[in-house]
């Protein structure tokens, strides 16, 4: 039994400013408004400038998560970053961002589980606060994916996009409504090869080859990918329900990762839930990776689509191959 439980606090999330539609991609590779739309429900995305790196937008929207929360900066007594695009191998990007917020001190360390990174960084976060070794976590997904796509392949470039979100995994007072009921992390490294960077680590060192043969861009196998995050997402969705004796008609919410209106569509016809229930900003970011279910969580909640006490369920698939979902009422 836990000793206690955990919540989630309050949402944050920071996009760059630089926007690019579907007609801009037009001019950079061989494709079309009307391709990108029909296969993926994607028209505009955020790109960061050459100067521009993963802490900048997930120290921002950490301070948005603060600031919208109860919770203190001192208060903070740890840090988790899911991403995969940090600003550097080492040091990680929560010790950047801990630095940034002055928390030194403040155990901070980075999660790589892909576009589940999130789901994976706020199962860590729970189990911290469960277990009474941490009240307040800050966790983030960012990602910075359009300074490793390649861009001479028209079927991944046109669905990147870079943004950062941030919520506070809390302890829960006695008599708060909002509880993280569950979650759940899995993992099958054994399709590993269907969606990787293959060059920048010690199995590839940089080389003028690497380079040249784009080796440090994103390389995925779409249609296998698809099936598998459709499949996945709802085994760990159906299966949180089930073990907390609920239904899906008892969730008000479900907030998948965006990574493609298809798959967002899928998920939902095959767990019986209409899309009026289902979190969609995809045609606005694209693909943000571990961003997108912070950066969808922290705008529902700010318009008010979502209020406290609601059920939600957020579920995510990524590279690894790596998938999960969290049970909440917020």
């Amino acid at each position: 039994m836990a000793a206690y439980h955990a919540k989630l606090s309050a949402f944050g999330s920071s996009v760059p400013k630089k926007i690019v539609n579907n007609f801009d991609l037009e001019k950079i590779v061989d494709t079309s408004d009307e391709w990108i739309r029909t296969r993926t429900g994607m028209f505009e995305r955020h790109h960061a400038t050459a100067d521009e790196a993963a802490s900048d937008f997930a120290h921002e929207a950490a301070v948005r998560a603060i600031e919208s929360s109860q919770v203190r900066y001192k208060d903070i007594d740890m840090i988790i970053v899911a991403t995969v695009t940090g600003d550097y191998p080492f040091p990680s990007t929560s010790c950047v961002i801990q630095r940034k917020l002055g928390l030194k001190g403040v155990p901070a360390f980075d999660v790589s589980a892909g576009c589940a990174g999130f789901i994976y960084a706020v199962h860590t976060a729970k189990s911290f606060v469960e277990s009474g070794a941490a009240r307040n976590v800050l966790v983030l997904g960012v990602e910075m994916l359009t300074k490793i796509t390649n861009w001479n392949d028209r079927g991944t470039c046109v669905l990147f996009g870079d943004g950062a979100g941030a919520t506070i995994v809390s302890r829960a007072n006695p008599g708060d409504i909002s509880r993280i009921i569950d979650s759940l992390v899995e993992a099958d490294g054994s399709q590993g090869d269907l969606l990787y960077q293959a060059a920048g680590g010690s199995r590839m060192p940089a080389s003028h080859e690497s380079v040249s043969k784009n080796l440090h861009t994103i390389y995925m196998e779409g249609n296998k990918i698809f099936k598998n995050a459709i499949k996945s997402m709802q085994a760990s969705s159906e299966a949180l329900l089930k073990r907390n004796k609920m239904e899906t008609v008892d969730v008000d919410w479900i907030v998948p990762h965006q990574a493609n209106l298809r798959i967002i569509e899928g998920l939902a016809s095959r767990m019986k839930v209409p899309m009026n229930k289902v979190i969609v900003n995809i045609e606005k970011y694209g693909n943000t990776s571990s961003a997108t279910i912070p950066i969808a969580m922290d705008e529902a909640v700010r318009s008010k689509k979502i209020r406290r006490g609601d059920i939600v369920l957020l579920t995510s698939f990524g590279a690894g191959l790596t998938w999960g979902s969290v049970l909440a009422r917020y």
